[in-house]
Order: C-alpha cells, then sequence, then structure tokens
C-alpha cells in the first residue's frame, strides 16, 4: 500500500524535513496561526492545489481526488504553546515565549506531505486535507471547524499524534477511548470575613473551601463508576493573607476528567449538586463557573480495524499496543460528526530519555515523520478497499 508515499519520500524527504523545521521555528499560538496557514496555502497552491482558508482566517481544507462519494479527512493542528523552548536546536523557536512543545509543526508537515503525494496518485477515494488551529484551547479549533462545515462530505476522518514515550517506527492504536474529556471547575467563595477567634460569627470562608477541596474529589469518586477513569484534581487555590483573619473572598480551580462519553454528558449537573450539598451547612456564598471542555475521543472500531493495517503495512513491529490518555484533545468533535480514529506515533530515538509532550525542551526523532506520512496515505488506500 506504500508505494504511493514511498516514490514521493525518495524525492521530497528533504522538503518534508524543512517544512517541519520551518514551522517549528516560527510557532504561533492559538487562533493567531496566520503566517502557518500562509505556509500550508502557499505549499499546497505551488502544488497545484486549491485550498481554502476557515472563515477566522486561520486553518484551512483542500480537497484532492474524486468529488463524487464521502471524503477521507486526515487532520494535521496547528497551534503552539505558550512556553519558551530550551531545546539549543538549530531551528529552535525564534519567538520568545512561544513554541511547538506538542509536536503540531510535526502534525502539520506529515499532513502536507502526505497530501501531496495522495494528489501525485489516482485516487480511489477523495480526499480532505484538514489543518485546524486552536487545539491547545479549550473548547478547541475544532468545534469551530465543524460549525464552518470543514466534516460537511466526510465519512471518516483520522488523525496521528507524536508519542515521544513510543519508539520511532511504531504506531499506538486501540479501540474505544484514547483521550479523556477535560472540563474546568472554577469556584468563587465570598463571606463577611472576620477575626479567626469568633468564626462562628460570620462565615468560615477557608474551612468551606477547604469542604470542597477534599469533598467533591472523593464525592466524585463515590458517585461515579470508577470504570469511566473519572478524576477531579484542583490545580489553583487562592485565599487570605493574614493568619488571624477569616477571608471575605476565594477561588478554587480544577479540572475533572473521564474517560467515558455518557458520564462526561452528565458531570456539570452532577457536580453542580455535590457541590450545593458540601456548602449548604457553612453558609459560605458561591459561585460556580463549570467549562465544558472536549469530550473524551473514542476511536471507532471499524476505523482502528482500518487503521491497524495501515500501521502493518510498514513492518511486523509496526504495530503498537497503547493506553488511554488523562490528557483532552479536541479530534473528539469531529468524531461527533463521522467515525474515525486517532493514533499515537512514536518519536523516541530508541534510547537516552523519553521526553514527554508540553515539556520546554521536547525533541522528537525526525525520522518518525517518514513513518507518519507513510501511514496516512496508507489509511486513505486502506479505507477505499
Amino acid at each position: 500500500m506504500s508505494d504511493i508515499a514511498e516514490s514521493w519520500l525518495a524525492q521530497h524527504t528533504g522538503d518534508l524535513i524543512a517544512w517541519r523545521r520551518h514551522l517549528h521555528a516560527h510557532p504561533e499560538l492559538a487562533r493567531t496561526e496566520f503566517q502557518t496557514t500562509a505556509f500550508v496555502a502557499g505549499v499546497l497552491e505551488a502544488h497545484g492545489l486549491t485550498p481554502k482558508i476557515l472563515p477566522g482566517g486561520t486553518g484551512l481544507i483542500c480537497d484532492i481526488g474524486p468529488a463524487t462519494g464521502p471524503r477521507v479527512a486526515l487532520r494535521g493542528d496547528m497551534d503552539a504553546l505558550p512556553m519558551q523552548e530550551f531545546t539549543n536546536l538549530p531551528f529552535a523557536s525564534t519567538i520568545p515565549g512561544i513554541s511547538h512543545a506538542c509536536g503540531h509543526d510535526a502534525h502539520t508537515a506529515m499532513v502536507l506531505a502526505a497530501g501531496l503525494a495522495l494528489a501525485a496518485a489516482d485516487l480511489p477515494v477523495g480526499v480532505r486535507l484538514l489543518f485546524q488551529p486552536a487545539e491547545e484551547v479549550m473548547p478547541g479549533g475544532a468545534l469551530d471547524a465543524c460549525a464552518a462545515g470543514v466534516m460537511d462530505g466526510v465519512g471518516r476522518i483520522f488523525a496521528l499524534h507524536c508519542d515521544p514515550h513510543l519508539e520511532v517506527g511504531r504506531v499506538g492504536i486501540r479501540v474505544g477511548p484514547i483521550t479523556s474529556a477535560a472540563d474546568t471547575v472554577v469556584l468563587d467563595f465570598e463571606s463577611p470575613g472576620g477575626h479567626t477567634s469568633r468564626p462562628h460569627l460570620t462565615t468560615d470562608l477557608i474551612y468551606a473551601m477547604g469542604t470542597v477541596i477534599t469533598g467533591l474529589p472523593g464525592m466524585l469518586s463515590r458517585r461515579v463508576d470508577p470504570r469511566t477513569s473519572t478524576v477531579m484534581v484542583w490545580g489553583a487555590i487562592n485565599a487570605g493573607q493574614a493568619a488571624n483573619a477569616i477571608p471575605r473572598s476565594g477561588r478554587l480551580v480544577g479540572t475533572v476528567r473521564t474517560g467515558n462519553h455518557e458520564t462526561w454528558l452528565g458531570m456539570e449537573p452532577l457536580v453542580r449538586d455535590i457541590v450545593a450539598g458540601l456548602l449548604a451547612p457553612t453558609g459560605v456564598d458561591y459561585k460556580l463557573d463549570y467549562r465544558r471542555g472536549v469530550p473524551p475521543v473514542v476511536n471507532d472500531e471499524h476505523s482502528v480495524r482500518i487503521f491497524e493495517e495501515a500501521i502493518r503495512a510498514l513492518g511486523p513491529d509496526a504495530l503498537a499496543d497503547t493506553l488511554q490518555s488523562g490528557g483532552g484533545e479536541d479530534f473528539s468533535w469531529y468524531l461527533e460528526e463521522a467515525p474515525g480514529a486517532m493514533g499515537r506515533l512514536g518519536v523516541w530515538k530508541g534510547e537516552g530519555r523519553r521526553f514527554d509532550l508540553h515539556q520546554a525542551d521536547l525533541q522528537i526523532d525526525e525520522r518518525a515523520l517518514e513513518v507518519g506520512v507513510k501511514v496516512l496515505v496508507n489509511l486513505v488506500l486502506e479505507s477505499a478497499r
């Protein structure tokens, strides 16, 4: 199946690496990917294709192959993170405080290369290249892309995500949830305040916050099936300054994650019910802002079988198992529109340190780029079988 990719890569591997390095050196944050969008569009246009920029001015799609029948979509995300890079690479970020610490530069370059390889072939099925902005923010640029109609006419969608824990040459895939839903809970508390020697004359805001800090995660562990991999963790706690003064205001911020789609749908009313019950005896006033993020990415079984065949075509040892991640991924929004699957592309060089995503010194083995292009091309061809 990979002859199309092999033939293209034999002549253009240097271009693939150069595109990735250009994107890496010029990162842009969510919804500001104007230069990235222009760069990708320019490469596509230079090869005779007709990309369409999305309504917000960032992100684009490009259709290739037959215009009839449902298309196979390949998605690459484009945005970077608000992090200073510490790799000392010759093509390190040239933008202070912004870097591609999640591999989106590689994702974009691979989808671009796979699209050009496919465009040079006689395809049995139509393909939509989808270059998406704003994956790193909630609820994600995929939601905007869907609203703009990028899934119209798409019958199945695929994506690869860099995995720095998996060796180059291997690709992980699994049926069912591969990421988790990720929502944010913001709780603001108010109290008249007072002296810590007389808590009975006011409402003890710190005590109320402590009740929620321990009580909400604990109650969720009793109200939700543990097999759903649901976890609530606080990330920020702010209140008070003096040891002998009950503060008048405070804030808690945390995340709720779950690997089950149905659990995610019912999570907000459940959190509100638990918080109300915990705080009712304290008398403290509060405001709960529950911010829904993304649902879990739930890989469709048939799409996974297509993925497995696309990976096996690389060799007998290419297919790897992978675990569900607690992280969120807005690729899930596309799966609300059509079946599909996301796989994990090994980018670890096979020896030495294993990096993690969102680390300021993340480095990927660029041999993985060719592997990713081959898998993406194979996914399209296998989908047409």
